[in-house]
């Protein structure tokens, strides 16, 4: 195996895992861990200033950027205000909105598989010209919105969850 091509791979294996721990996040009960929550805001904020610090050079992408946040963060709000609580003996659980939550992941997945299959002849010459092969993915506003989304749902959904959780009685109920 080309040695030049084990970086692309790694990467696109940790993505799809990535992606398939984030999909199974949106399904189903949900145990409440403020940690790994916090830990998540954290990362996906730091991403979004690491993606607008690059963006900056560009009005376009910077709008595509801070505009897919806006549209993430209320894509947040309405998933919140569709989420069930409830406080048992076990802990605290959390029952997102399954859809909206799936439609988030679903874009970005569609977004990236579109991206890969239309710049994989540029991401192959790039490669053997030992130049970047991912620099195509940073050069489109769409996918740049995308991610925007992704970055505003998570933080705004977590953030609400986090305070949601704090205000629920002590006896199990479901807000």
């Amino acid at each position: 195996m080309d040695p030049q091509l084990l970086t692309p791979i790694a990467i696109g294996a940790l993505v799809l895992f990535a992606i398939a721990r984030r999909v199974r996040r949106n399904i189903g009960r949900q145990s409440l861990r403020p940690g790994a929550m916090w830990f998540r805001i954290g990362l996906f904020a730091l991403l979004g200033v690491l993606f607008a610090v690059r963006a900056a050079r560009d009005m376009d992408f910077l709008g595509a950027l801070l505009g897919g946040v806006a549209a993430g963060a209320a894509l947040g709000w309405f998933g919140l205000r569709h989420t069930k609580f409830e406080r048992t003996a076990q802990g605290v659980f959390y029952t997102p909105h399954t859809y909206i939550g799936l439609a988030v992941s679903m874009l970005l997945i569609a977004r990236l598989a579109y991206r890969f299959l239309v710049n994989a002849p540029a991401m192959q010459a790039a490669a053997q010209a030992n130049q970047d092969a991912f620099s195509s993915f940073q050069r489109s506003p769409l996918t740049l919105a995308i991610f925007g989304v992704l970055i505003g749902y998570y933080c705004c959904y977590y953030l609400g969850v986090l305070q949601a959780a704090k205000h629920l009685p002590m006896t199990g109920s479901e807000t």
